[in-house]
């Protein structure tokens, strides 16, 4: 799938959590959209981001649609937050000698389009005063 037609399907399964409907990231778990993988386990999926806004850009997402954003989820389960942190620390030192920016988006008006908790690993000659995200 290209990145428009990744974006265009992004945009479709939007959904506030209170929706039964999955997320798209409960898609891409679920394997129904593709995605490039680069780190699975039990609770988190990291793959690559559809439209990147840095030379490294990887999403991390817990398995669970449960929270909406970080404050949900260091709330309700602060252990899976902290793997999620992990997790992107592994991947920044796989691909980015162990230096990276790490985005959380809360709400609309942040940026925030998949109302599914994920975090933008970012990395590779980022400058400071940028948002890449």
């Amino acid at each position: 799938m290209d990145g428009e037609g990744a974006a265009s399907v992004a945009r479709s399964t939007m959904v506030p959590m209170t929706s039964t409907e999955p997320s798209v990231f409960t898609k891409i778990v679920a394997r129904e959209i593709p995605a490039t993988i680069v780190a699975e386990d039990d609770r988190v999926i990291a793959f690559e981001d559809i439209a990147p806004k840095a030379p490294v850009h990887v999403l991390v997402v817990p398995k669970t649609q449960a929270y909406a954003n970080v404050g949900e989820l260091a709330a309700a389960d602060p252990d899976l937050l902290a793997h999620v942190v992990q997790t992107a620390q592994r991947i920044a030192d796989e691909r980015a000698g162990g230096q990276f920016r790490l985005v959380f988006n809360t709400g609309e008006a942040a940026g925030q389009t998949v109302f599914h908790v994920h975090a933008h690993v970012l990395a590779g000659d980022l400058q400071e005063g940028t948002l890449a995200s």
